[in-house]
């Protein structure tokens, strides 16, 4: 991935906005550091989510983090983002959207967008909000997602969720129209250790027809899908009544895995349900960073709904490092001049983007 990167962005006409998170979290500074030891034509959008109450420790780290990306990025903008409202109403979503609109990303030829120390609920958004500005054709023309892949890190942060379930901003798909009504649902949740309470929220929230949990395989803990099925053992075999055909079983490592998989079951059922209302997959993407970014592309290309609890706060193991000096970063190239074709119109809420 060095080698990528040196090659890539130290080229003289590469202008590059980071787009990051500065936050607690070991892997913040992961590709910052790297990006403006290579070039200096990069600066920095770093967002500070703000989430009530946090554990002093977090605070401790976060400005450890956040002074070392000032010092490692010199052209660079912290934006703080209220992530609930004084109503406690979820507003991440928006207020980062607000905050983009007001940017200006004239001159640039890359975006990257490091999510590793972003929550899904602002990555998503993020993400969505720059291809379609690439489909409007409105630029940058390069978009490079990067997330630095350390699935028990993720295991070791655990999101402590809010009460109220909701749809990632950008991320209802058409299941708030009247002609989603009859459709049948189809779940899709990614199996996390710790989160059943969470995921028993969204099962009531969405009221699937069926449900096929995604387990991690291959996966760098070999025991790790049998760890979580026995931990979900109830809701597999009555709450959510699993046929164990149905588990899904895809990549950790792979984030393109998850979504072809994504894809088949999709283009599986459409003309299966098209005479009876059609057919509607929703996902919940928890726990690994990586398999979720393999759900966020089927999402984009399918307009799929994304139910979510956005997290209030997080927990965090003691032995959880500073610092990831040896990141384990993946690349997605997710649009521009790596693809010979234009990509097809997204779809927005069941409707063509303009």
């Amino acid at each position: 991935m060095d080698g990528f990167l040196a090659d890539y962005f130290a080229q003289e006409d590469r202008r590059t906005l980071l787009v990051a998170g500065a936050g607690f979290d070991p892997r913040s500074r992961a590709v910052a550091s790297r990006l403006s030891a290579i070039s200096t034509s990069v600066r920095a959008l770093l967002f500070q989510e703000n989430r009530p109450n946090p554990p002093q420790d977090h605070i401790d780290r976060a400005g450890v983090n956040t002074t070392a990306l000032l010092a490692a990025v010199p052209e660079r903008e912290i934006v703080p983002v209220e992530i609930f409202g004084s109503d406690g109403a979820v507003i991440g979503g928006r207020n980062i959207i607000a905050i983009l609109n007001r940017q200006s990303f004239e001159d640039l030829t890359d975006i990257v967008v490091d999510v590793s120390a972003l929550s899904v609920g602002m990555s998503f958004p993020i993400i969505r909000y720059f291809v379609e500005r690439i489909g409007r054709g409105r630029g940058p023309a390069n978009l490079h997602v990067f997330v630095a892949h350390d699935p028990r890190l993720d295991a070791n942060i655990r999101s402590i969720p809010s009460d109220a379930p909701g749809y990632v901003h950008g991320f209802k798909g058409g299941s708030t129209l009247f002609a989603a009504a009859g459709a049948a649902r189809l779940w899709l949740p990614q199996l996390a250790s710790g989160r059943r309470g969470a995921l028993g929220r969204l099962y009531d929230f969405i009221e699937p027809h069926d449900t096929c949990p995604i387990l991690p395989f291959p996966a760098s803990d070999p025991r790790l899908g049998d760890a979580l099925a026995a931990e979900y053992m109830i809701e597999l075999e009555s709450t959510w009544s699993v046929d164990t055909r149905n588990i899904v079983y895809a990549d950790e490592s792979d984030p393109v895995d998850l979504y072809r998989t994504i894809l088949r079951l999709d283009d599986l059922r459409q003309p299966v349900f098209n005479e009876t209302g059609g057919s509607m997959l929703v996902l919940s993407p928890l726990g690994s960073k990586v398999m979720a970014l393999g759900a966020l592309m089927a999402a984009l290309e399918r307009d799929l709904p994304v139910a979510h609890l956005e997290p209030i706060g997080y927990e965090m193991e003691a032995t959880v490092p500073a610092q990831i000096v040896e990141p384990n970063l993946i690349h997605i190239w997710l649009d521009g001049e790596a693809y010979p074709q234009l990509r097809p119109p997204l779809l927005t809420e069941g409707r063509t983007v303009p």
